[in-house]
């Protein structure tokens, strides 16, 4: 009986353990996609922006379209881009929040 409880305290410390590794890498990266979002909204803004004040000297209607459509291209492509990166980052953190409990997982086949 003493074995039992012993074994079940040891492994009730090693799961909350990995259950602490893991949540602190679910906050690390999730940390990092709100910084990145962050940084892309203001950054997107920001050309808005200068798009807007862009638009508004053109002067011409040709030079507004060609300047929409400079826009429009870059925003698509920034858009990727971003949305890339941000993919990757939520990659990472699905691998780092499950490195804790890949030894757990190996035990148990």
């Amino acid at each position: 009986m003493s074995q039992t409880y012993e074994d079940f305290t040891k492994y009730s410390k090693e799961f909350a353990d990995t259950g602490l590794k893991s949540f602190a890498s679910l906050s690390k990266g999730a940390q990092a996609i709100a910084t990145e979002a962050t940084e892309y909204t203001k950054k997107s803004f920001e050309n808005g922006a200068a798009h807007v004040e862009k638009l508004f000297s053109a002067k011409s209607l040709e030079s507004a379209v060609e300047i929409q459509a400079d826009y429009v291209k870059n925003a698509y492509e920034a858009f990727v881009a971003e949305a890339t990166k941000i993919s990757e980052l939520y990659a990472d953190l699905a691998k780092d929040a499950y490195k804790p409990f890949e030894s757990a997982v190996a035990q148990a086949k």
